[in-house]
Parts: structure tokens; sequence; C-alpha cells
């Protein structure tokens, strides 16, 4: 949890100037201090937003700060306990809320609602979640949301009918944006995206099922360039799905594959039952070679 609100405080407050944060060697910190701090009982360590705004406010910007922080601190314990003992805490709270409402940007906001939806309602999350919560809770409801819409898009992820872009040489998933985009009769291409694994194989195969008997294709190109790893179960669907289509269904090809996915195809054994004719080295071949398979 400390480590969580340190690194969310130091991402907040970084400049363009500044190193860039080494999320590993902050936890190294805050877990080190954290771990000396229990052999002499102290209170967690960690970097707060609120402290870090009244630091940065009155131009503290290296290590010597928090020197002087912890001797005004130590001075507190001993000498002025007492006095600031009697301080309302309305007035601590005013302190906290004057340095820290400046750490209040609706424009964030909306240049995140600008660009994505999602990080919207994850951001509107967090922001509820301080309010209601508290601090940490609040970070630690906004990254239970964002993990579970992580999964979501790797578990679903989507599968693109690709195009040619008329005149040009340019591919590209068919949308309503561009509608002239070339098609070819007989043709299939699908670019699936992202890992394949054993979470979303079953969906990716629905989708590709679905895509088949909307198109009627005769031969099904699957572009696998957007694939970095194929999980064995997943690539198991795939053996299966080419032998089940050997005789009434589609021909399948396979492109644009990475070094790992081709290892595993042919470790499997599968390159070598599609042989060189129906694996290519990107879409734009396999256009090329429907093409001129169909002339012939």
């Amino acid at each position: 949890m400390s480590f969580t609100e340190s690194i969310a405080a130091g991402r907040a407050f970084a400049k363009n100037s500044d190193p860039p944060i080494n999320a590993n060697r902050e936890l190294l910190a805050v877990g080190a201090a954290n771990l000396g701090g229990a052999l002499f009982g102290a209170m967690p360590a960690g970097g707060g937003t609120s402290q870090t705004a009244v630091v940065r406010s009155v131009g503290g910007q290296s290590q010597k700060a928090s020197l002087v922080t912890a001797g005004a601190a130590l001075a507190t314990m001993l000498f002025l306990a007492p006095l600031l003992g009697m301080l309302p805490y309305a007035t601590l709270a005013a302190v906290v809320i004057v340095y820290s409402v400046g750490l209040i940007q609706p424009a964030e906001f909306r240049a995140i609602h600008k660009v994505r939806t999602m990080e919207f309602r994850w951001a509107v999350a967090a922001f509820l979640g301080v309010i209601i919560f508290g601090t940490l809770q609040g970070i630690v409801v906004a990254i239970i949301l964002s993990l579970i819409g992580l999964t979501s898009q790797t578990a679903n992820p989507q599968v693109h009918v690709i195009g040619r872009k008329r005149g040009t040489d340019v591919l590209r998933p068919i949308s309503n944006e561009h509608p002239d985009d070339e098609t070819f009769e007989g043709l299939l291409i699908l670019r699936p995206e992202g890992r394949l694994f054993f979470v979303n194989a079953q969906a990716v195969a629905d989708q590709i099922k679905a895509l088949m008997l909307k198109h009627q294709p005769r031969v099904l190109v699957l572009d696998l360039s957007r694939v970095p790893d194929i999980e064995y179960s997943a690539l198991q669907m795939l053996v299966e799905g080419e032998a089940r289509m050997a005789d009434s269904g589609p021909v399948i090809w396979l492109a644009g594959l990475n070094p790992g996915v081709m290892k595993v195809v042919e470790h499997a054994g599968l390159a070598e039952r599609l042989g060189r004719e129906r694996m290519v080295f990107n879409a734009h071949l396999a256009i090329d070679r429907y093409l001129a398979t169909k002339a012939t």
C-alpha cells in the first residue's frame, strides 16, 4: 500500500526535467525503509501526495528537504508537541487542503475522456474512491478496476477483417470509415490481435467461425503479425480447426508469423502439414499469391 501511494505521488509530481522513475528501485527503497523502521518500531514509510505537495510548494527539490522535514518532526516530538496538540483538527486539515487543492485538475479528466472513455471511468473511480474511502483505498479501487478492464480486453481480443486501400498497397481493418477498401472474392484475411492462450482461444475461434459463415471464403488467411505468442491449447485449437476444414471447409493459410509463433507452429507439425505454399511472409504476399492462383 505504501509503495502504491509512493509511486503514484512520484509520477504525479515528476517534471519533464526530472530523471525517469524506476518502479523497481522505488519498491526496493520503500521496502528497505519499512524493514529498517520495523526494527525500531517506526511508523510505515512511504511517499504521500499531500506531503509532497507541501514540500514542492516551499521549493523542496532534493533529499535536503526530507532531512529538514525529519529534523522538524524530531523537534516537534521533543519540544513542540504540547503546543501543536492544542491546534484543532480543522486547522491541520486546512493546511493540507490549501497545499493539495492544486492537485485537482479537471482539464486532465476532459483530456482523458476525449482519448479513452475506459481510462476516464478508472480516473473517476479513483477520484470517488479517494473521497469516500481515503487515498490508499481509492488508489487500490482504481487498480482493481483497471486490472478487471485489462483482463476483459485480454480475454476478448479483436479479430479484424483486413482489406486493401484502393489504389495502394496499404492493408487495414475494414470499417465504416473506409467503405471503398478492396476485398477479394473467395479470399478472407483475418487478423487477431494479442497473445492467444487458453483464456481467449475459444473467443477468438468463435469470432473466426462467425466471420467465415458470413463471408464464405475459399481461402482463409490468418494474419498473425499482431500475435506475439501462441499458447499450447490455442495452438491445438488451430491445428484441430485446420484438420476439420481440410475436406469441406476453406483452405487455411498462415501469414506474418513472428519468430516465436513460427517456432511453436513448426514444433507442432503444423508448418509441415501446411507446406510452403500455405505459409507466406505477410498478408501482401498472400493476396498476390491468391490472385496469381486464381488467374491460373
